[in-house]
């Protein structure tokens, strides 16, 4: 997807990429579902904030989208926070902000 996309990088955003993933992913036959919202709880109340990933994979994996010039902590953070409330035990951060596709592989 990344390559296909090669002389227009710069301008596409992160909803692009987005939508071109799902796409591919509907293409594939591969299950997900796009901003997967997570409901935090706190003692024996839900809270009114809510987070929402960018996908989830095969009901397996957390997958966020990041269009930046690199992967920073805060990326991973973000996704440790959102395997912790999903119990999901594997995030993969891909980033399509710079000259090829980089990703990260988060194993809680």
């Amino acid at each position: 997807m990344h390559g296909n996309t090669q002389g227009t990088r710069k301008r596409i955003i992160r909803n692009c990429y987005k939508e071109a993933l799902e796409f591919e992913l509907k293409k594939n036959c591969i299950q997900f579902q796009r901003e997967k919202e997570f409901l935090m709880k706190y003692k024996d109340i839900i809270l009114p904030h809510k987070f929402s990933a960018d996908f989830i994979v095969y009901y397996k994996i957390i997958l966020e989208i990041k269009c930046k010039k690199g992967i920073i902590e805060e990326y991973t953070k973000q996704t440790l926070n959102y395997l912790s409330i999903s119990n999901v035990k594997l995030g993969i951060i891909a980033n399509f902000g710079g000259d090829s596709l980089k990703y990260k592989r988060i194993v809680l």
